[in-house]
């Protein structure tokens, strides 16, 4: 693909994102713990060429509320990187992206489990990095709150760099299996890491040797300053979250002018914000499709979205027909809860309608319209360089994806903006990208010894 034409991805959240779509009849409500479900859909994905199925993840329920998580198909579902193994194996070209936390795992077992997953893929591979935002999650690992905000960022910016480190601890080729001389690998083809840092001591090497992309590809979903900052340094992918256009060229612009101070270039890195489609072929019938879903809507569930969107904070004790209250900083998704404010205050919200607002897109950007609207806004993003392209939240799966391949993809099609085969056979090839030169140890950053 060319830099004029848009990167898709397919973000499956269990059975779909709107928080009652597992209740609606165009999903599977099995689909968090269905395998064939996730089969189907990745392979709608694939035959319509997206770049890449993209899985989210917590380590934990993540509502505060447990009875809400009585009432919602999101309270169980698969570990990603497994289950994207597991498409590893019936899918040939879509790019494979999981999250997995920095927060609550150790460097040395997340490179080896995506470089694992970039070999069994044959290059399709991608690592979401995050830090976990919540104290439930927090309360799995034997600690009673999060780590602040800061802390989790330092911790990180330390565990990013032992991962690229370990995963460049092997030469490409290094592996040569020659059985005359009995020489399996290139004489030192591989060597130690030996970081030595503030939160990690890893001798290394890693025990797979160098992937099929040279390294798997780098996706990082924090907007907040550090976040940015990370991003800025180390990614190739950032899943982000812009209400309007304004918002999305500001971080796009902002993004992409800190990279300059890392030695990196503006397109090492693709801006693939969030985008809940709900599309019909005329408007009316888009907002009866989006009406019928916010009548599934339970109340109890609504209103625990709203509160981990705000950073955990219990609303139980306010007015849902009330303003939004005036809330402390979250040391948890501090951009989130900024966004949530934003949006109250500039569309005069109130909490049962802040939480209704959300309820699809959980603050991303969300289109009702024909597939003419959802092409427009789509185009007027890109070529206004707020986004190299889109990840794409289905309200409901299956019912969602087929409406969005159906009807929108032949419009960006039709435009010149989406490719019609694909190019190459790994995620580097969809995204044009290369990965970073090889280095033989960790980067050295202020975490460091």
């Amino acid at each position: 693909m060319t830099q004029d034409t848009l990167r898709l991805g397919a973000f499956f959240y269990a059975t779909g994102h709107h928080v009652a779509g597992w209740r609606h009849p165009s999903s599977e409500a099995d689909g968090g713990l269905n395998l064939e479900r996730y089969v189907g859909w990745a392979r709608r994905a694939e035959e319509a060429k997206f770049d890449l199925v993209f899985l989210e993840d917590g380590t934990g329920i993540r509502d505060s509320n447990l009875r809400s998580s009585e009432r919602t198909a999101r309270s169980a579902h698969f570990e990603p990187v497994t289950l994207l193994s597991a498409l590893a194996a019936v899918t040939s070209r879509i790019g494979l992206v999981a999250t997995t936390s920095t927060s609550f795992n150790e460097p040395y077992n997340v490179a080896r489990r995506f470089a694992s997953l970039d070999h069994l893929s044959g290059g399709r591979a991608g690592w979401n990095l995050v830090t976990s935002t919540t104290d439930a999650e927090a309360a799995n690992f034997g600690n009673d709150q999060i780590a602040r905000h800061t802390d989790r960022y330092e911790r990180a910016e330390e565990f990013v760099d032992v991962v690229l480190g370990l995963w460049n601890t092997w030469d490409d080729g290094a592996v040569i299996i020659d059985r005359a001389s009995g020489q399996f690998s290139k004489q030192d083809g591989f060597r130690p890491l030996n970081h030595r840092g503030k939160h990690f001591e890893v001798r290394g090497p890693l025990n797979i040797s160098r992937t099929p992309q040279g390294q798997p590809v780098l996706v990082q979903a924090g907007s907040s300053g550090p976040g940015k900052d990370l991003a800025a340094r180390t990614a190739e992918i950032v899943f982000t979250a812009n209400q309007t256009l304004a918002e999305a060229v500001e971080f796009y612009g902002d993004l992409k002018e800190r990279m300059a101070r890392f030695g990196r270039a503006r397109d090492d890195l693709k801006v693939m914000p969030g985008l809940f489609p709900v599309v019909g072929r005329t408007e009316a019938e888009a907002r009866a499709k989006f009406e019928a879903l916010q009548d599934l809507i339970d109340p109890v569930v609504g209103l625990a979205l709203l509160e981990r969107m705000v950073g955990g904070f219990d609303l139980s004790g306010h007015d849902p027909d009330g303003p939004v209250p005036e809330l402390p900083e979250a040391e948890g998704a501090k951009s989130r809860q900024q966004l949530m404010f934003d949006l109250a205050r500039r569309e005069g919200l109130t909490l049962r309608q802040l939480y209704l607002r959300i309820a699809g897109a959980r603050g991303h950007s969300q289109i009702v319209g024909t597939p003419a609207q959802i092409a427009d806004e789509m185009e007027e993003r890109f070529r206004a360089k707020g986004a190299d392209g889109f990840n794409i939240m289905p309200a409901t799966l299956p019912g969602g994806l087929d409406d969005f391949i159906a009807l929108v993809l032949p419009e960006l099609r039709r435009r010149g903006l989406f490719r019609s085969e694909y190019e190459g056979r790994t995620l580097r090839d969809h995204l044009g990208s290369r990965p970073p030169a090889r280095v033989a140890s960790a980067p050295a950053s202020p975490t460091q010894a």
